[in-house]
């Protein structure tokens, strides 16, 4: 029964709301409702809905069936202006901004016409303050942070004064101190009211801040919980609908000699707002996993490249297996001599989007695994080896022709990692393994990493996320604006120390929260 506009009135409420791509039924009869101040979780593993769910109440989307109700009050938003209109802001996972530009002028863009930019900019730096979220107006894009490139977005939000913030996957790219900064501006937003819709695979998160969780599965809602009462894993069992696995460790060894080695690896940057790697060394020896941790932006993606060989460094001896020097050779002469990888972008990176699941294998398994002989693709063997994928990493997907933007984020994940793993390399690079993934899918894959250890490869994990990289890493380091930190024993390391080295030289200083004021009064 829905409640009126008034006392106890739900600021959202959903029912029946149902979405279909042809004979996908994306969300189900989706019905549950948030109150005005609650922050609020929604849960579920991958393809159960959630985004495709977030994008219609935020207009992206229509629904064919069901309704959305604001206030009490029946609401059909057909585009993102009229959700802003009714007083619904979304921040994404992915952010919407123009490097060149800065701050103001990117926020300007989306303004009405006609504001006035020295005004605007007065606007920016009072409600950042006011909410701990310092930002300079006048800077350039390119040259912030990924945390502060989040605050452009939040602010962006803050400055429409809105009822309702969707946030996905918010802290993936965070700093746990830059995390901290935005659970207190959270919970400071729903102590004056603001309705909170919260989407995350870090469930420690969900118990720290959500006050209520609905559970999506399959496109329907199966249940609801009080997250502080549930543990993370009795919330991923809901999340599945069945008994999370527990990860079979490895067993402790002496450290052996090191398989990969980077010694005094030096790459300018690839482009203007590349990141250019300075002195970066380490090594990993057989049966180690090696993590890098860091805030995204920090010459991750220019190592990742640097060690798959997508960039040939000269000398070739900065990069080394088994004591020969690779750095000279190209990505395809290294994965000959044992070394597979998978990028951070698993769609058109990893795996080209229209092509088939066994075309997809052939772009990096072809010749470890005799997928080609000769010049000649042998397709039944494609085809074979992408249903192994397929079948030993529970990927849920409609065979190996089904094309690979048809597969969810975590399946299309798990379907890339497999299809390295399976090659059995002698040295495995893997970059963000488990980003956006469900608990799941992230079991599966710290598992095959664990195996492929165990059997005498040496693994670098390249992640943002702090607790993967404690959890399944001998050792770590941290990146910094193209400079590695020394190495870290995982199991001497806190999350405090990491957190500090990957906040690095980035960012203005953090402003006390009592700096903070009142939207109303600054907006």
């Amino acid at each position: 029964m829905v409640q009126h506009k008034g006392a106890g009135a739900a600021r959202l409420e959903l029912r029946g709301i149902t979405k279909r791509f042809g004979s996908l039924t994306a969300n189900d009869a989706v019905s549950f409702a948030v109150a005005p101040g609650e922050i609020h979780a929604l849960l579920g593993e991958n393809g159960a809905g959630k985004s495709t769910l977030v994008k219609g109440i935020y207009g992206l989307l229509q629904p064919d069936e069901g309704e959305i109700l604001w206030d009490g009050q029946v609401v059909h938003p057909a585009n993102p202006q009229e959700a802003r209109r009714l007083g619904i802001g979304m921040v994404f996972q992915h952010f919407s901004l123009f490097e060149a530009l800065t701050v103001v002028e990117n926020i300007a863009l989306g303004m009405e016409r006609g504001t006035d930019r020295k005004a605007l900019a007065g606007r920016i730096a009072e409600v950042s303050r006011a909410y701990g979220l310092p930002l300079d107006p006048h800077r350039e894009v390119h040259a912030l942070s990924v945390g502060e490139r989040q605050r452009v977005e939040i602010v962006r939000c803050l400055l429409q004064s809105p009822k309702l913030l969707i946030m996905d996957e918010p802290t993936s790219v965070l700093t746990p101190q830059e995390a901290d900064r935005l659970f207190e501006t959270l919970r400071r937003l729903a102590r004056e009211g603001c309705s909170i819709l919260y989407i995350s695979h870090k469930l420690q998160e969900i118990k720290a801040l959500c006050s209520r969780a609905t559970i999506l599965r399959g496109g329907r809602v199966v249940g609801s919980c009080d997250p502080a009462v549930e543990t993370a894993r009795s919330m991923a069992q809901m999340m599945i609908g069945a008994e999370l696995k527990s990860l079979a460790r490895r067993k402790s060894k002496p450290r052996a000699e090191p398989r990969l080695t980077i010694d005094d690896l030096n790459l300018p940057a690839d482009g203007p707002f590349g990141v250019a790697l300075k002195g970066v060394s380490f090594e990993v020896g057989a049966g180690e996993i090696f993590g890098i941790a860091g805030v995204a932006g920090n010459g991750q993606n220019e190592l990742t490249q640097a060690l798959g060989g997508e960039r040939q460094i000269w000398p070739g001896k900065a990069v080394r297996i088994d004591g020969r020097s690779v750095g000279h050779l190209n990505a395809e002469r290294r994965r000959l001599v044992g070394l597979c990888g998978v990028p951070e972008e698993r769609n058109g990176h990893a795996a080209v989007p229209d092509m088939s699941l066994a075309a997809n294998a052939l772009l990096s398994a072809r010749n470890r695994t005799g997928l080609a002989r000769g010049g000649i693709i042998r397709r039944q063997a494609a085809h074979g080896f992408a249903e192994r994928v397929i079948r030993e990493f529970g990927v849920k997907a409609r065979g190996a022709e089904a094309a690979a933007r048809s597969l969810s984020g975590g399946n299309l994940q798990k379907y890339v990692v497999g299809r390295e793993v399976l090659q059995t390399p002698d040295i495995l690079v893997v970059a963000q393994p488990t980003w956006g993934v469900d608990a799941g899918a992230a079991a599966t894959i710290h598992q095959a990493l664990f195996n492929l250890a165990q059997n005498g490869a040496a693994i670098v994990v390249i992640s943002q996320d702090l607790e993967e990289l404690l959890a399944i890493t001998d050792r770590l380091a941290v990146m910094n604006e193209g400079r590695l930190s020394r190495a870290l024993e995982t199991t001497d390391a806190t999350i405090e120390e990491i957190g500090l080295l990957m906040g690095g030289a980035h960012g203005a200083p953090v402003e006390t929260t009592a700096q903070q004021g009142s939207i109303q009064n600054v907006a």
